[in-house]
């Protein structure tokens, strides 16, 4: 019989996940800027999707490995900490060079290689500084708070993203250059990269020096399990996960899949569609490009609020199949938004009704940051291998977007080119993912 583990003060709760506002600026910089950062240094279009097997593949390698090693692990800075200061140090010092790819003088295949590098040591180290955040909750939080602690660190993530997918557009209007030579990258992007960086490295140091962690022993106490370590490996563990780990896991397949598209085609879908150009050396599609960091910034609004209305339901599952319709209705409504409509008398350019779309696409998004892992660490309470489970859970998240990336190309062909055809695409899923939310068992 676990011991119950104390309540904690907001202010500790707070602490647990305030680095992970730091960490979300960098992964939504990357988000919304590595289609754009490609397709500028050159890539086609067509091969877009390739570019994003990387930040899955590493994601579905790194965070298991982080999450059992941590298991493992005890130092003077606790368990969990480590793995995300050293991520974090890593990440800021990529963040540094990714967008400069375009900058040295390299012919195109050097800088795509050199970005491709990049890329992949900033979401290597971005998948460090990540996962240790969700365990330290599943650690530190009883059952009672730690649906509150899940949306301290959904508001901390959604804020990060908010913040992070309006650089570029702000910066623009302070006066820094949104265009540049063929080939490279706008200062606009690159200084948003390197602010990202300052912040991210600022926000990890705050909560290294404001969290404790639970030594070892009282760790065992509070979680009913023996101070003594585990075996089994990586496949005895998925043997014995409960069944809602695979049910929860289709839901996410589906869902990330969606997601993956929106990451990877809106930039282009949005610039054809509203801007009318596919150039990507011309100031209208790096135009586009800042508002896609807008659209992405509603859609963390939309997020942020409908988050605050998830706990209204009576049922988690409603909430799921209502939060994943509403982001389907989102996607596919891109593809009826005219680049300039007649509202009430007046003109209205199409990029600002695009604010109800991606609105619509925050409350899937509020979904799948709060629901799985709230109904998955309240199945596996008493185990000491936390943070191995929720490494391996993240599969769910990372298979479907490796899939959605090798798939990426060839439903682009399918789909005549068409980029904003691939946010409709995306909509679809959500809808598979709404209805796979009806497998799940022995949930409200």
């Amino acid at each position: 019989m676990d011991t119950q583990k104390p309540d904690l003060s907001f202010w500790k709760i707070w602490n647990l996940s305030f680095g992970f506002f730091g960490v979300q600026i960098a992964y939504a910089l990357q988000s919304a800027n590595i289609s754009r950062i490609f397709a500028t240094l050159g890539a086609d279009p067509h091969n877009l999707s390739y570019f994003w097997i990387i930040p899955p593949l590493l994601g579905i390698l790194v965070q298991p490995i982080v999450g059992a090693a941590s298991d493992r692990t005890w130092t003077r800075l606790g368990r969990r900490i480590p793995y995300l200061l050293v991520g974090a140090i890593v990440a800021i010092l990529v963040m540094c060079l990714l967008p400069n790819a375009g900058s040295f003088a390299f012919s195109v295949g050097a800088a795509m290689i050199f970005g491709l590098v990049s890329l992949i040591f900033l979401d290597t180290s971005i998948n460090m500084a990540m996962q240790p955040f969700k365990m330290l909750v599943g650690d530190m939080v009883n059952e009672k708070q730690k649906g509150f602690a899940y949306s301290i660190q959904s508001f901390l993530c959604n804020a990060g993203s908010l913040v992070g997918y309006l650089f570029p557009i702000l910066f623009t209007w302070w006066g820094i250059s949104n265009v540049a030579q063929a080939g490279v990258v706008p200062d606009s992007v690159i200084w948003s990269f390197y602010i990202g960086a300052a912040i991210l490295i600022l926000c990890v140091l705050y909560t290294v020096l404001k969290v404790k962690e639970m030594p070892p022993v009282q760790y065992a106490e509070y979680h009913g399990i023996s101070a003594k370590k585990e075996s089994g490996n990586v496949f005895k563990l998925l043997a014995k996960a409960p069944k809602i780990f695979w049910t929860v896991g289709l839901v996410q397949f589906f869902s990330w899949m969606a997601f993956m598209y929106m990451w990877t085609y809106t930039n282009g879908g949005i610039a054809d569609a509203i801007w009318g150009t596919t150039d990507t050396a011309s100031a209208a599609y790096q135009s586009a490009g800042n508002w896609v960091g807008v659209l992405f910034a509603v859609q963390a609004v939309g997020s942020v609020l409908w988050a605050l209305l998830i706990p209204r339901f009576k049922s988690h599952k409603t909430a799921y199949i209502v939060s994943l319709l509403l982001g389907a209705i989102g996607f596919i409504s891109t593809f009826f938004v005219p680049s300039e409509a007649t509202v009430l008398g007046i003109a209205v350019n199409g990029k600002y009704i695009l604010f109800i779309s991606y609105f619509l696409i925050g409350c899937a998004w509020a979904a799948m940051l709060a629901l799985p892992f709230t109904l998955l660490t309240n199945a596996l309470k008493s185990t000491s291998k936390m943070g191995t489970y929720l490494g391996l859970f993240n599969g769910t998240i990372c298979i479907p977007q490796i899939v959605a990336a090798l798939l990426g190309g060839s439903l682009l062909y399918l789909l005549g080119g068409s980029q904003i055809l691939m946010l409709v695409l995306a909509g679809v899923f959500l809808v598979l993912g709404a209805g796979a939310v009806l497998l799940i068992k022995g949930e409200r």
